[in-house]
């Protein structure tokens, strides 16, 4: 029975080599054609502004097109369960962003779980969110948007990317901040959301620097406030939350990369190894900087416990709020 033991270990520790070693073959080989990012939110949004860029640098760096795929809908939940279905071959990746691990208490139930079918691999960008109002909204600062909000209470609304999304749960946060009743009105993205504001479909977003600084400095929007502990270089004469009076509203929205469940880790090493490459060239850091955002480029185990803790961060802003989705 013995000598049956050892053969059948030693059989055990040849497949455990054996897998070891084809891995490490297949990250050196890898990628031996275009990759894949899906990216769960319409063109257009955050999630795109910094998908993009990033996959044209990736691109000549691994020797293959890094294509995106946009997949919309139900506040980026639709194309996150898409991705966790995907093969974890290396070849298909996902873009996601703070809003996932919103999802993760507000949505009664998810067909897919971001802790369980996904692998960190680095947080590609951290961007203030910025209090905006459509101009003829007659207000100049948040002091006087309260007061209009008190005179009217239920007839201002403001629009988000969807539910779930930092604009949905910021503005969850504001109205328990300020005892305000502002009227939620979600879009697909931020893609659709922005037209609509500068439109004047809605009356204001806590829209993400990257899509609403062009138009803030275009006069199409009027910032009140940022939502992030320093002011926004970008808008450096827009006061912070803390600074107007609410010391406790602090958010700072984030996209960042995963693998598929099952990636081989040499391969999510490789890819974690050209973003940051990708993000530390000077083209890069100009652009990063010109959305208001600040570079990630955080270890795939940092940001493993870094989406743990936002999930958990999240969950009791979720709680507070009351805010629930059913699907």
């Amino acid at each position: 029975m013995s000598h049956i033991n050892n053969r059948t270990l030693a059989s055990v520790m040849l497949a455990i080599a054996g897998a070891a070693f084809s891995g490490i073959a297949g990250a050196q080989t890898w990628p031996t054609k275009p990759l894949k990012i899906i990216n769960p939110f319409p063109a257009g949004g955050g999630t795109d502004a910094f998908a993009r860029p990033l996959a044209a640098k990736l691109a000549p760096d691994l020797g293959k097109q890094v294509l995106i795929e946009n997949l919309g809908g139900a506040g980026g939940t639709l194309g996150a369960g898409t991705a966790a279905r995907a093969p974890g071959d290396g070849y298909t990746w996902f873009m996601g962003a703070v809003h996932h691990t919103i999802a993760e208490t507000l949505y009664r139930k998810l067909n897919y779980n971001l802790v369980r079918d996904f692998v960190p691999v680095t947080v590609a960008a951290y961007v203030p969110n910025a209090i905006v109002v459509h101009p003829s909204l007659p207000v100049k600062s948040v002091k006087e948007l309260i007061a209009l909000e008190k005179k009217n209470p239920g007839k201002i609304n403001y629009g988000s990317a969807g539910y779930g999304t930092t604009h949905h749960m910021i503005g969850e946060l504001y109205n328990l901040q300020t005892g305000s009743k502002l009227v939620h009105v979600p879009f697909k993205g931020a893609g659709p959301l922005t037209p609509a504001l500068i439109s004047g479909e809605v009356d204001m977003a806590f829209d993400g620097m990257a899509t609403a600084a062009p138009y803030i400095k275009a006069g199409r929007m009027r910032a009140l406030a940022v939502t992030s502990a320093q002011r926004a270089e970008v808008l450096p004469d827009v006061p912070t939350m803390q600074e107007v009076g609410f010391k406790d509203f602090t958010v700072t929205t984030w996209y960042g990369l995963w693998a598929i469940k099952g990636t081989p880790a040499p391969v999510i090493d490789k890819m974690y190894q050209a973003s940051v490459k990708a993000m530390a060239l000077p083209d890069m850091k100009k652009l990063w900087s010109s959305l208001g955002a600040t570079a990630g480029g955080q270890t795939p185990a940092e940001f493993d416990k870094f989406v743990k803790s936002e999930i958990a961060a999240w969950g009791k802003v979720v709680k507070s709020s009351g805010a629930k989705v059913e699907n």
